[in-house]
């Protein structure tokens, strides 16, 4: 079963890729199953409906999903290829611990099949930006930024998967951070994410990246399988065309070879099990 579950959009304000289009290539591409996980990233970014202007970043808005507009494309999306393949709706949360009430409110008002729980942002500063990481020593930003996936897990239950669980590695300068030292705080968020039913997701974009591990790293899905963790999601974070689908086959082979034996699926927010 080819399926990918971290998928970009035009409605992300980081892709211009027509949902149409993205759509047509998985269905070419002989895909059985994708969800469309457009960005919300509250602290740093305003629903379109917030009653303020919308500022720019060169060309791209920073505003999150356009609700209205993201729903009703998918549902005529749904319509159009319900033959083709199996479209689910999800959500990328870049949530924030001063955030959850935002995250809370949407999730009541829509009827998702997925979310996403990512941090993409500490204090509203990015990291992709180094703005995060400017003035505090290797130790201080990996531990906070773990300190913060910790507090969220605690405190927020209204999601899927959390997605690229080490993120701040792909924007770490100074190389790889000694996986021990963070290991005890990993090990106690996979602990919770477990026992409250939540998976993580093995994020195939490392291979774009260019990094040299997988995403979340081979030593957090050993823990995470370890520990007894089961619920795993495979997804490209494709942003745009050419990178839909991509190491999906790859890196299931990959999770095998670690031991798992299955990933999933969503709808209605309930995983469903298959084969690796």
């Amino acid at each position: 079963m080819f399926v990918d579950y971290h998928v970009h959009t035009y409605y992300s304000d980081d892709s211009v890729y027509p949902m149409n289009d993205v759509i047509k290539d998985a269905v070419q591409m002989g895909m059985d199953e994708l969800c469309i996980t457009d960005h919300v990233d509250y602290g740093v970014k305003e629903d379109w409906d917030c009653g303020k202007e919308i500022a720019y970043r060169n060309s791209e808005p920073l505003a999150n999903v356009d609700y209205p507009k993201f729903m009703a494309e998918l549902a005529e999306m749904k319509r159009r290829y319900e033959e083709q393949i199996v479209i689910r709706t999800g959500v990328e949360f870049g949530a924030q611990l001063h955030t959850i009430p935002l995250y809370e409110r949407l999730f009541r008002k829509y009827p998702f099949d997925f979310i996403i729980l990512s941090v993409h942002q500490v204090e509203d500063k990015e990291f992709w930006t180094q703005e995060f990481q400017k003035g505090k020593t290797q130790r201080q930003y990996n531990e906070r930024y773990y300190e913060e996936m910790l507090r969220l897990v605690k405190q927020y239950k209204n999601y899927s998967v959390l997605g690229h669980m080490d993120l701040i590695a792909r924007y770490d300068r100074m190389g790889p951070y000694p996986f021990e030292k963070v290991k005890p705080m990993i090990a106690e968020i996979l602990k919770i994410v477990i026992s409250d039913g939540k998976g993580i997701e093995l994020n195939t974009s490392w291979h774009r990246y260019g990094l040299k591990d997988t995403t979340p790293s081979t030593q957090i899905l050993k823990l995470y399988r370890e520990l007894g963790g089961e619920i795993l999601t495979l997804g490209s974070d494709s942003h745009a065309p050419g990178q839909l689908g991509a190491f999906i086959q790859e890196d299931s082979r990959r999770l095998r070879d670690l031991g798992f034996r299955y990933f999933c699926t969503y709808e209605a927010m309930v995983p469903t099990f298959h084969p690796l």
